[in-house]
C-alpha cells in the first residue's frame, strides 16, 4: 500500500486537547459531547471522537479519548489518553504530567528540564482551546495522563533522551500521517541534541542491539551518549556533524557496516547489499585464491565467512573494512568530523576497530581493548 493510500490519524496532543476541550464544554456549558473538532497551530481543523467524560466536580472532569493513529506505526494507537480540566481563578493555562506522561530531565529538548513532556505543538492547540472557552480571569490546569504510558515509554527513544515517567504529549499538526521515511529519519535526532546540549564531545552512533550493547557493557560507553541510527547512518552523520559533533564512532555488526565501505549510508537490504562482493574483494587483496574467493561469494551471510577467512589466513579482511568504512564515512561528511568504526559479530566480539576508534576511545577514556 502506498503511504498515499494509507489512512491518517490524530497525534496524542489532539488526543489531549480535545479532551480539554470536551472537558471545558462539560464544566462551563454543562454539555457532554461525543465528538469535538479543534485547532491546530496551522489553522486547520481535527475532528476527535470522545470515548468518555466523567464530571467529577463542579471545577473539574475528567476526559478520555483513544488514541488513532490511522494506518502509522505508532505505539501509542488504540491507548486512551486522559486529560483532566481544573478549573481555578489564576487567569493562567498551565499544564500537569500526569501518570503514564513523562517528565523532561535534561536539556537540548523542546521543554526545559522539570517541564511536563508536553510538546510545543499541543500546548499552542491548548491555548486556542483556553482563549476560546474561557473568560478573563478563568484558569485551568490541565493534567494528562496515559494509563499504558510507563509500558508505552520502553517501545520508545524516550529514556534515552532524558524523559522519565512515561510518553511524551507530541504532535506538531496534530495530524499523523503515514509515517515516510523522512519522518522517522527525523525522530531519531533528538538524540543528538540532547546529546550535545549534555556536553558530549563525541558521539556514538549505534544501528542497532548489537552496537548498543557493545558500547555499554564492554567500552563503559554511558548509553546517554548513543544515537540510534537504524538504517540511516549516513543521515545521522551528516546530522551529527550539523548539530556540532567533531568526533564520532560508529558501532555495529559487520554486515551492516561493511556497506559504509563500499560507500552505502543507507543500509537496509532493499537499498545495499554488497556485502559478499565486498568481502571477496578484501580477501583478494589480502592473497585469497580464485577458488577461495568463489567459496566466500557463495556465502549467504557475513557470518559464515568468518570460519573460511580464519582458515585461509584472512583475517586481515576485517582491518580493511573498517579502514575502509572510516574513510568513506570521512569523506561522505566532507571531513568534517573524526570518524572511528568499530565492526563486531553477531555475540557482540569485536573484530576490528580503525585508528580512529582508538584514539576516540583513549581521549574519552573508555575501556578499548587491545586488538591484535
Amino acid at each position: 500500500m502506498k503511504v498515499e493510500d494509507m489512512k491518517g490519524g490524530y497525534t496524542t496532543g489532539s488526543c489531549a486537547t480535545a479532551g480539554m476541550k470536551a472537558g471545558l464544554l462539560a464544566l462551563l456549558d454543562k454539555s457532554i459531547v461525543d465528538q469535538v473538532v479543534i485547532e491546530n497551530p496551522q489553522g486547520q481543523y481535527i475532528e476527535v471522537p470522545i470515548k468518555a467524560v466523567e464530571v467529577l466536580s463542579d471545577t473539574e472532569a475528567k476526559v478520555t479519548v483513544m488514541k488513532d493513529g490511522g494506518d502509522d506505526p505508532d505505539v501509542t494507537h488504540g491507548n486512551d489518553v486522559e486529560t483532566t480540566v481544573t478549573l481555578d481563578d489564576t487567569g493562567e493555562l498551565r499544564f500537569r504530567a500526569g501518570f503514564g506522561v513523562g517528565t523532561v530531565t535534561k536539556p537540548g529538548l523542546a521543554m526545559p528540564p522539570g517541564e511536563p513532556a508536553i510538546n510545543p505543538g499541543p500546548r499552542a492547540m491548548m491555548k486556542i482551546v483556553f482563549e476560546e472557552h474561557c473568560v478573563h480571569g478563568q484558569g485551568v490546569t490541565v493534567t494528562v495522563s496515559v494509563p499504558n504510558g510507563m509500558v508505552l515509554a520502553k517501545k520508545t527513544l524516550n529514556h534515552t533522551l532524558g524523559i522519565e515517567g512515561g510518553i511524551s504529549i507530541i504532535g506538531t499538526t496534530g495530524i499523523v500521517k503515514p509515517m515516510s521515511e523522512e519522518g522517522f529519519k527525523n525522530s531519531l535526532v533528538p538524540q543528538l541534541k540532547v546529546m550535545k546540549a549534555n556536553g558530549c564531545e563525541t558521539a556514538v552512533l549505534v544501528p542497532g542491539r548489537i552496537g548498543q550493547d557493545l558500547a555499554e557493557q564492554v567500552l563503559g560507553i554511558h548509553k546517554n551518549q548513543m544515537a540510534e541510527t537504524s538504517n540511516f547512518i549516513g543521515f545521522m552523520l551528516e546530522k551529527a556533524v550539523e548539530v556540532g559533533f567533531k568526533r564520532i564512532l560508529i558501532i555495529g555488526h559487520i554486515g551492516k557496516l561493511i556497506k559504509l565501505a563500499s560507500g552505502s549510508f543507507h543500509t537496509h537490504n532493499r537499498m545495499s547489499d554488497g556485502r559478499m562482493e565486498s568481502i571477496v574483494a578484501y580477501a583478494a587483496l589480502e592473497g585469497a585464491s580464485q577458488a577461495v574467493c568463489e567459496e566466500l561469494f557463495n556465502c549467504q551471510t557475513t557470518e559464515s565467512t568468518f570460519p573460511i577467512l580464519e582458515r585461509e589466513g584472512l583475517t586481515g579482511v576485517y582491518q580493511r573494512v573498517v579502514d575502509r568504512a572510516s574513510l568513506r564515512s570521512e569523506r561522505y561528511i566532507a571531513n568534517e568530523a573524526e570518524v572511528g568504526i568499530i565492526i563486531t559479530t553477531l555475540k557482540g566480539e569485536i573484530l576490528a576497530m580503525d585508528k580512529h576508534a582508538k584514539e576516540i576511545g583513549e581521549l574519552e577514556q573508555w575501556h578499548i581493548p587491545c586488538i591484535s
